[in-house]
């Protein structure tokens, strides 16, 4: 209590020398012409509440001399009254008399003094509590919130009172002037004296509420005539700011980004040297070595940014660290379980873990690196995606086979849809799927879509399947001389077209017995570097097959219908008929 005392006293001389300085200075031409203007408005408007304040003094004198009034004349009524009932009620008047009354000299002294005089009060020793203790940290940190707000606050509170009591005035008023209007108006003796035994008390609430409103309007105005220097307010408490507080936040964040580095520099030194650094994937010891580091590593940094601001002795920003971390610590006890897991995929013995396969986007992918932010690869889409670690929490890894396919088809190969589309894959990913087709003509698919279709990939090698057929008339020959002959012939031409190295196998072989005609098979296998002339080579084998039957003279049936006949002898007007079924 003694040093805030000493406190307000050195604000009060502090004002007081500034008044003085100002008033040394108020001599110079430009800059103390307008130094003389703000002081001589600050002057102003400092006698104007000055002498607001003199005739709220004069108004509180009359209203505590008709309070006392009154509670004489309640004792009075007290000591004659014979009822208790009127007697209990009669005392919480009295009761309520001396709190206005009270109320009315804490205002008079605190107009006239112009301080808050409740600061000066002496408090009880509060008993001592490791929970009010641990309360007392962040104490600074929310009066320092609290202040921000304190004069909108109070000013919003001063208009909700001032609006109340100026909606009661109109009520009182109107019950005052019903009280006259009856004394007036009656003949009655009693009946007029116990009106006039009313009076004083409505008469009393009436000032009361007078006197309220008056004390919350010069108190408005106080406000509003700090509110004009809200500017040069500002730019000082931004000054005081980065001359204090600032200049300590500052050093705690140049403090904490050295601390950083520090440790990061010494533990990518020191790391080195330990075995299995140079490891494809990194062993468990080193996985736990810098999980441990980046935990270490924010305790550090916490507990510097509080000893920074400990050294310095700026509780404000201490209470506000120390706010800061226990919400941050609530947050992490309730994410703990997600943590945990987290962990164990850094540890990498989790469900997803490095180097095996895992499906993402409905797409296989290598998992390449676990770390806060996981790598993953598809080899032949050639993507690598940067993820989240939350997004392996509910996903499954599993080891894979060095021959295992990564996608259907890479980039350039030629591929054949169930939807009987063909075309080349010029690009590829796990979002989209884009392919030309012989003409330019591009169709592109979604990813899912293009894997729904069953891909035929062409490019690795394709195999031909031509049926050809030959009437029954070579049906002697059909199974030998016919496949030797068709075979010679059409690697003769394959020969001659230039696709005899890009060929792997050619077969000819007989198939079935149709129902016109009997069947053979031309079987060719093809390089993928052909897959370009896939139909192309098709029709030229079919053109092959139907220039050896030519050069052979063999014939090539087509679909024929047989329609037997029947004869029927029947006698009608002595004629025979033949029916055709």
């Amino acid at each position: 209590m003694i040093h805030r005392i000493i406190i307000f006293l050195s604000l009060i001389c502090f004002i007081f020398s500034s008044g003085n300085i100002a008033a040394k200075t108020s001599g110079n031409k430009s800059k103390d012409s307008k130094a003389a203007a703000s002081e001589n408005m600050d002057i102003n408007s400092e006698s104007d509440v000055t002498k607001a304040s003199i005739k709220m003094l004069h108004s509180i004198i009359k209203l505590k001399k008709d309070l006392k009034n009154r509670i004489s004349q309640k004792k009075r009524e007290l000591v004659k009254s014979v009822s208790q009932a009127e007697q209990l009620s009669m005392k919480a008047e009295l009761d309520k008399l001396d709190q206005t009354l009270a109320d009315a000299d804490f205002d008079f002294e605190r107009i006239a003094t112009g301080v808050d005089v409740a600061l000066l009060e002496q408090k009880k020793e509060i008993p001592f509590s490791w929970k009010d203790e641990i309360v007392s940290l962040i104490e600074p940190g929310i009066k320092e919130l609290k202040k921000i707000t304190k004069k909108t606050r109070e000013k919003t509170k001063l208009k909700d009172k001032l609006s109340s009591y100026q909606n009661l005035l109109p009520i009182v008023r109107k019950a005052n002037k019903n009280l006259q209007d009856l004394i007036l108006k009656t003949n009655d003796t009693n009946l007029k004296k116990s009106i006039k035994k009313l009076v004083p008390e409505w008469q009393g609430v009436e000032n009361q509420l007078q006197h309220k409103v008056e004390i919350i309007q010069l108190e408005l105005a106080e406000m509003k005539i700090h509110e004009q220097s809200l500017v040069k307010s500002t730019q000082t408490s931004i000054k005081n700011f980065f001359k204090n507080r600032g200049f300590f936040l500052l050093i705690a964040l140049i403090t904490c980004i050295g601390l950083f580095l520090f440790l990061r520099f010494s533990y990518l030194f020191t790391i080195k040297y330990f075995p299995g650094y140079n490891a494809k994937y990194r062993p468990f010891h080193l996985r736990a070595l810098d999980l441990f580091f980046r935990m270490m590593t924010v305790v550090l940094i916490m507990f510097v940014l509080i000893l920074v601001f400990y050294i310095f002795e700026d509780w404000v920003l201490l209470s506000l660290t120390i706010i800061f971390f226990l919400g941050l610590s609530w947050a992490v006890k309730n994410t703990l379980p997600k943590f945990w897991h987290q962990s164990r995929l850094m540890l990498n013995v989790g469900a997803v873990r490095e180097g095996e396969r895992i499906i993402l986007h409905n797409v296989p992918w290598l998992v390449k690196h676990i770390n806060v932010f996981t790598m993953v690869e598809n080899p032949y889409l050639g993507i690598t995606l940067r993820l989240p670690i939350e997004k392996l929490l509910d996903k499954v890894s599993r080891p894979f086979h060095k021959s295992e396919p990564w996608f259907p088809c890479k980039r350039n190969d030629w591929v054949i849809l169930a939807d009987g589309t063909r075309g080349c894959v010029t690009s590829q990913s796990h979002e989209i799927v884009e392919l030309v087709q012989r003409g330019g003509a591009r169709k592109v698919y979604q990813t899912s879509d293009f894997l729904a279709q069953s891909p035929l990939n062409l490019s690795t090698n394709f195999r031909l399947k031509i049926p050809f057929g030959i009437s029954y008339d070579l049906q002697a020959i059909s199974t030998n001389r016919v496949l030797d002959t068709l075979d010679s012939y059409i690697r003769d031409k394959i020969e001659q077209e230039g696709y005899e190295k890009s060929m792997l196998n050619l077969q000819v072989e007989f198939f079935q017995a149709g129902g016109s005609s009997l069947d053979l098979v031309v079987i060719a296998d093809f390089k993928g570097e052909m897959a370009h002339l896939y139909s192309r080579l098709s029709r030229a084998i079919q053109r092959w097959c139907v220039d050896a039957c030519t050069e052979n003279r063999w014939e090539i049936p087509f679909p024929q219908l047989t329609v037997h006949k029947k004869i029927e002898k029947t006698k009608k007007q002595g004629k025979e008929k033949t029916v055709e079924l």
